[in-house]
C-alpha cells in the first residue's frame, strides 16, 4: 500500500463475520417484518418504502396492488429470502434492527483485528468511510450496537447503495466525488479499498483506487490481482 490517505472499506466478511449479518439480522428482519410494516403504516419512512417496493415490482415485472400491504409485504419478504439490494427492503430492515439492536436482541459481530485497527487509524488520523450493501441507517446502527461497544466515532462518513451497485466501478467514482467535496485534492490513488469479495475489487482497480482483498476463512490465493490477506495486521 503507497500513500494511502484514506481507506473505504466494507462490512460483511471484512470488519465483520458474514454468519453474523446471514444468520442473525436477516432472519430477525423477515420475522419481524410483517408486524413491523403493519405496526407503522403512519411513518413516513415506511410509506415511502412501500411505495418504492410497488415501483420496483412492476419495474421487475409483478403484478402488485400497490395499495395491498399483504402484497407488498410478501414482495419484501421473496426479496429477502433471494438477498435482494433493493433500496426498500434495506431501509425497512435498517428499522427493525434499530428495534433489535435498542432492545438488547443481539450486538454487531466485530473481528478484533479490525476493531484493533480502525482504532488505531482513528488514532493516526487516517480517514476510514464505509460502503456496504446495506443502507446507511443499518451501517450505524450496526457499528454503534456492536460487541465491542459503540464504534461510530472511529469512522468518517458512510455510502450505500445510492452511490451504485459494488461491482461496478461507476460506483467507486461517484463516492471519490463525494469524498473530494470534503478531501480536497484527494485521487483515486489515494484511496484503499478493503472487501472480501473480488468483483468489488475489481470494480474499484478499475476505478484506480488501491485494494485489498480480506479472505478469512479460506486459503489465501497467491496469484490474485490484488493484495491479499487474512488480517487487518497485515494491510
Amino acid at each position: 500500500m503507497q500513500n494511502v490517505k484514506l481507506i473505504l472499506t466494507d462490512i460483511e466478511g471484512t470488519t465483520s463475520s458474514i454468519s453474523f449479518v446471514k444468520d442473525v439480522l436477516f432472519p430477525y428482519a423477515a420475522e419481524h417484518l410483517p408486524d413491523y410494516v403493519r405496526e407503522h403504516l403512519d411513518d413516513d419512512i415506511v410509506q415511502s418504502a412501500l411505495k418504492q417496493t410497488a415501483e420496483l415490482a412492476a419495474a421487475e415485472g409483478n403484478d402488485i396492488d400497490p395499495a395491498d400491504v399483504s402484497q407488498l409485504i410478501d414482495q419484501l419478504q421473496t426479496w429477502i429470502a433471494k438477498d435482494s439490494k433493493a433500496t426498500p427492503l434495506k431501509t425497512l430492515q435498517g428499522l427493525i434492527w434499530e428495534a433489535g439492536y435498542q432492545n438488547g436482541d443481539y450486538a454487531a459481530h466485530m473481528y478484533p483485528d479490525a476493531t484493533q485497527h480502525l482504532e488505531k487509524w482513528y488514532d493516526e488520523e487516517l480517514p476510514v468511510y464505509v460502503y456496504s450493501s446495506g443502507s446507511v441507517k443499518a451501517q450505524k446502527l450496526f457499528f454503534g450496537y456492536s460487541q465491542d461497544g459503540d464504534l461510530l466515532s472511529l469512522f468518517s462518513g458512510h455510502f450505500d447503495t445510492l452511490m451504485g451497485h459494488k461491482r461496478e466501478a461507476q460506483s467507486y467514482l461517484n463516492i471519490l466525488a463525494e469524498l473530494q467535496k470534503t478531501h480536497e485534492g484527494l485521487q483515486a490513488s489515494d484511496v484503499l479499498f478493503l472487501s472480501d469479495i473480488k468483483e468489488e475489487l475489481d470494480a474499484a482497480k478499475e476505478a484506480g483506487m488501491q485494494t485489498c482483498w480480506v479472505i478469512r476463512d479460506t486459503e489465501l490465493p497467491t496469484d490474485a490481482a490484488h493484495k491479499v490477506v487474512s488480517d487487518f495486521a497485515d494491510i
